[in-house]
């Protein structure tokens, strides 16, 4: 029988990157979709003087799709600035897990909305603005 998948997001799924929580995070971002019950918290720790994420774990409760989608979307953001990660499409993940089933690309998108929020966070806990990434 064939997977629904692709074996990008199979590998992922049965072995996740960035899996766990980051003791007092920089910033926090959680989604969940109440439709499908998948749930994530994304944890990202940034260097205040570059911007950069040097570490990213997520917790996901969910399906297949959306713990693949959320350890890649870990894997995109690590080490790129917080512009560069906030800037990140719920397409590039789908495509960098060669698709998604059509019926699971809203999985791509919590795992994306999660990274924007905890990047929101973190600008916030530091007196400053999304507009800033936007420009």
């Amino acid at each position: 029988m064939a997977h629904i998948y692709s074996e990008e997001v199979m590998k992922l799924f049965t072995d996740p990157k960035n899996m766990g929580e980051i003791e007092n995070p920089s910033g926090l971002g959680k989604v969940g979709n109440p439709v499908c019950g998948d749930v994530m918290w994304i944890y990202i720790k940034v260097n205040n003087e570059t911007d950069v994420i040097q570490d990213i774990k997520v917790k996901t409760f969910g399906c297949v799709a959306a713990i693949a989608t959320s350890s890649k979307t870990t894997e995109l953001a690590k080490n790129k600035t917080i512009k560069e990660a906030y800037q990140i499409t719920k397409k590039q993940v789908a495509d960098d897990l060669g698709g998604l089933p059509k019926q699971k690309m809203h999985c791509s998108n919590l795992a994306v909305d999660a990274l924007q929020r905890a990047i929101v966070d973190y600008l916030k806990k530091n007196g400053r603005s999304i507009e800033e990434l936007e420009g």
